[in-house]
């Protein structure tokens, strides 16, 4: 992402549970996100249940890329079972090729 290569990057772990290595990768991201080479959305959800965890989504997107950031978080804030199909969709808007989903899906990826 940091070469511009990669559209949109997405990260998810429990609120303030982030380990220390990934909130440096944060820092490093959010400078280009001063810079203007990014843009950085922060978003919570509560999973369901008593003493229910709080999660932290942090995605990054390029400029002109933002459009993925709502369609990622729908995808994966989904009630639905995890097939085929949206791990499909979640390889397109992180910007794989359609050859690497297809590897992907064919090689390694397990329902």
């Amino acid at each position: 992402m940091l070469r511009g290569c990669k559209p949109l990057a997405y990260f998810i772990d429990g609120k303030d549970w982030f380990p220390d290595i990934m909130l440096r990768y944060f820092r490093l991201f959010d400078r280009a996100v001063a810079a203007g080479q990014m843009r950085r959305h922060d978003h919570f959800s509560q999973a369901d249940g008593v003493g229910a965890q709080v999660y932290h989504h942090v995605l990054f997107a390029l400029p002109g890329e933002e459009w993925r950031i709502q369609p990622m978080l729908d995808l994966m804030l989904a009630d639905t079972p995890w097939t085929a199909v949206q791990e499909r969709r979640q390889g397109e808007l992180l910007g794989y090729a359609d050859w690497m989903n297809d590897y992907w899906l064919e090689h390694i990826y397990v329902q």
